[in-house]
């Protein structure tokens, strides 16, 4: 018996399953292919003939063939669950690091910068660290560009400008003049 050649017995319960699985409607491409090698393998066809018909290697055929032996069906067909990176920033942090963006700079500086926000929530302690791509990230997902004085909203309340309504003064002086000042006709 040659390397490539795997003796696979597959279960008729399996198999059967396996029908189900691919008439059953959409699945994930992955988990088709795997099943259908599966399939092949046990209808007595070699790794590489798998390999040749699916768009998969003979080396993963014959690890979805080692799966199925070792751990059963669904190991073979379903892909494991990857870890993956873990969030740096949970949801709380992240609501403070982009509270701390809108509001004004640290005093000396004219705005924000990808930098600056990194080294202020470490040193806020709203974060135990942080990286600045991390920040770039959280900026990005909210469509925050501090950098950017188009993109920053200033609270001024000074000449010409009235606090209430953000209105210019003199359209609200423009207004009061125009009132006629006598006695109401009547």
């Amino acid at each position: 018996m040659s390397r490539r050649t795997i003796p696979i017995k597959v279960k008729s319960k399996d198999l059967s399953q396996i029908g189900e699985l691919l008439r059953g409607g959409v699945q994930q491409v992955g988990v088709v292919l795997r099943a259908l090698s599966l399939r092949q393998l046990a209808d007595g066809f070699s790794a590489p003939r798998v390999a040749q018909a699916l768009p998969l290697t003979s080396k993963a055929v014959r690890q979805i063939a080692h799966r199925y032996m070792n751990d059963g069906l669904d190991a073979a067909v379903y892909a494991k669950q990857r870890p993956g990176a873990q969030e740096i920033l949970d949801g709380p942090q992240k609501q403070r690091v982009v509270a701390m963006v809108c509001s004004k700079p640290p005093e000396g500086r004219a705005r924000w910068t990808v930098r600056l926000i990194a080294e202020e929530a470490v040193k806020r302690k709203l974060v135990p660290k942080v990286g600045r791509e991390t920040i770039r990230i959280l900026l990005q997902s909210h469509e925050l560009k501090p950098w950017r004085e188009k993109n920053v909203v200033h609270r001024r309340v000074g000449p010409g400008v009235h606090p209430e309504d953000g209105r210019r003064a003199g359209r609200l002086r423009e207004a009061l003049q125009s009132r006629p000042t006598g006695p109401l006709p009547g």
